[in-house]
């Protein structure tokens, strides 16, 4: 039996605890593991980290026993809420929430990390970052405010019931009520619009009837100016912080000669949550730019996928500043970075869908869910009064140069090749700014949400012909 040894263990949550080894120190780590578990009566997966008193009496990583001394202080860790890096859904088409679901390698397996990447891996998604945003909510929640500024109103609101009095609230009060209203709009966006700032400023009056304005017609006009002007001024210390969505919009990044503060302003669209994040933490333009390059030599690896998506979980802010600061054309995008084009459908789908219209067309009166959701997008663009033909064009017995040139005339659209109008098609894919980025797509339908997808990667404005139906 060895000698006794004592260790003082620092807990998850701050305290500490005597743990006493009767039988001298244990033959490996996870038998420490396993004892600490047991007198401290711990659950879950923690680990553990040792003092070292080589640097600083800082607590290291435990990676052998010989590092645990007697009288020794150890720390738990406790890892069973670590972020780790999640599956990819293999039967999931297309995700229009993040690019970096969207873009994955058509020839790699479906293997497991490299190991160059661990399970333990911390990677932050896109919905982590700071600065990604929700949806515009229908009905705007006015935050609750601080406990004397609720006092204030809670007499006011009463006051008012009572006596239709309404309250005219000290620079103190009125400060606190538009500094919490602006914290909450940029939950959502930096940059709101009239609208949003009057569905906000109702919202107000109606969880505090005693803010109502009577000289206004809404009731609320002058609480609406107000939370402009704190909006425009919050995004300027914003600025000052070099947050990249306002940033984007400062005067050094417009063009030269058309420094004006009301041009070209880039925001958000509707549905956008993710439009200009930051980078993640501790990295730099450059070392993005370089895992980036190292991403085009990835994508052409087999059995890589994992690594790839973390890679693209990485660089998804510097691909967002590029696209919104730079708004480069899409040829020139694709030669600095194919991968979102050539990878975007699997190649087994395609084979899948190949096969599948084999066997349809030998079923009778067979009515396919693709052929209908093909004929509702059609029937929206016809419900908004343009032209279908301007979102999906069908090449009917046309050479190859033909199509090219017609190609090449075309913004925006998605296009349908087939031998005869009967016929099924022979490939259907989308065109930007006259080339065809993306090929042998299973439908009309599957092509629709992928221009979508493709248009909020780019940064792209929506086409004028069809603005009723985007």
């Amino acid at each position: 039996m060895g000698t006794a040894m004592i260790l003082k263990i620092i807990l998850a949550d701050g305290t500490s605890q005597r743990l006493t080894l009767s039988s001298g120190p244990p033959a490996s780590i996870d038998d420490l593991t396993d004892e600490v578990r047991k007198q401290c009566g711990l659950h879950g997966d923690f680990k553990l980290q040792f003092m070292d008193a080589l640097f600083g009496n800082e607590f290291l990583n435990l990676t052998s026993i010989s590092e645990v001394e007697n009288k020794g202080t150890l720390k738990v860790i406790d890892v069973s809420k670590t972020a780790t890096v999640q599956h990819m859904d293999e039967d999931s088409t297309f995700n229009l929430v993040s690019e970096s679901q969207v873009f994955t390698p058509s020839s790699v397996g479906d293997s497991s990390y490299l190991s160059g990447v661990s399970e333990d891996t911390d990677v932050m998604s896109s919905s982590e970052l700071v600065g990604s945003r929700s949806l515009w909510p229908a009905v705007f929640h006015v935050p609750t405010f601080s406990f004397d500024s609720e006092l204030k109103l809670q007499h006011a609101n009463l006051a008012y019931i009572q006596n239709g009095t309404t309250l005219i609230p000290d620079p103190k009060l009125k400060s606190a009520i538009l500094e919490s209203l602006v914290q909450e709009i940029v939950k959502y966006k930096v940059y709101a619009n009239d609208k949003e700032m009057h569905e906000v400023a109702q919202s107000l009056i109606k969880k505090h009837p005693c803010l109502t304005e009577k000289g206004s017609s809404t009731g609320c006009g002058g609480w609406k100016t107000s939370l402009k002007y704190k909006l425009s001024n919050y995004r300027t210390q914003l600025r000052k912080l070099g947050y990249p969505e306002v940033t984007v919009n400062s005067l050094k990044n417009k063009p030269v000669g058309r420094q004006s503060a009301a041009f070209g302003v880039k925001k958000a669209k509707r549905a956008e949550v993710n439009f200009c994040p930051p980078y993640p933490a501790a990295e730099t333009e450059d070392t993005l730019e370089t895992m980036q390059k190292s991403l085009l030599l990835d994508v052409k690896q087999r059995n890589n996928r994992k690594l790839v998506k973390h890679k693209m979980e990485k660089t998804f802010a510097l691909r967002r500043h590029e696209v919104v600061r730079d708004a480069p054309m899409v040829e020139s995008f694709m030669a600095k970075g194919p991968a979102p084009f050539d990878f975007i459908v699997p190649k087994k789908r395609r084979a899948a869908r190949k096969n599948a219209q084999k066997i349809v067309a030998q079923i009778p009166d067979c009515d396919e869910p693709d052929a209908g959701r093909e004929c509702v997008i059609k029937g929206l663009c016809v419900y908004m009064g343009e032209d279908p033909e301007n979102l999906v064009q069908e090449y009917v017995d046309m050479d190859e140069n033909a199509i090219k040139e017609v190609i090449q005339d075309t913004t925006i659209g998605i296009y349908v090749i087939k031998r005869s109008t009967s016929a099924e098609p022979e490939d259907i894919g989308i065109i930007l700014e006259g080339i065809s980025v993306l090929q042998d797509l299973e439908n009309v339908a599957l092509a629709a949400a992928m221009l979508f997808g493709l248009m909020y990667a780019l940064n792209l404005n929506y086409p004028v012909d069809l603005r009723y139906t985007f």
